[in-house]
C-alpha cells in the first residue's frame, strides 16, 4: 500500500478501510508520500500491523521522514513495528521465512 499526504483523524478512514480489506499474505505500507502524520494516524498504523499479526500475515514499513520516524520514536513504536529503509529492504523482510 503506497500513502499519499497527510494520515491524520480527517484521512484515515479510506486507509482503514482499504487495510481491512486486505488478505494478501504479506503487507508493506511505504509512508514515502505521507509527509504528517498524527496520533489518530499512528493508531490506524499500529491497528494494521496488530491485525495482520492476528492474521498470520507478514507485516513492514518503509518510506519514513524524518518527521514520522521521530513520531515512531517519541511514542515508542518504533520497536514495535517493522520499518525498513527501502521498499527492496521490506519486500525481503515479507518474503523471507
Amino acid at each position: 500500500m503506497k500513502l499519499t499526504g497527510a494520515l491524520t483523524i480527517q484521512t484515515l478512514f479510506d486507509f482503514q478501510d482499504v487495510a481491512r480489506r486486505e488478505s494478501d499474505k504479506s503487507v508493506i505500507i511505504d509512508l514515502t508520500g505521507v509527509p504528517y502524520m498524527d496520533s489518530a494516524g499512528l493508531g490506524s498504523i499500529v491497528s494494521a500491523f496488530t491485525t495482520s499479526q492476528r492474521n498470520g500475515r507478514r507485516f513492514a514499513i518503509t518510506g519514513l521522514s524524518d518527521r514520522i520516524r521521530t513520531l515512531f520514536q517519541i511514542t515508542r513504536v518504533d520497536g514495535l513495528l517493522p520499518c525498513f529503509k527501502s521498499l527492496e529492504q521490506a519486500e525481503a523482510s515479507v518474503t523471507s521465512l
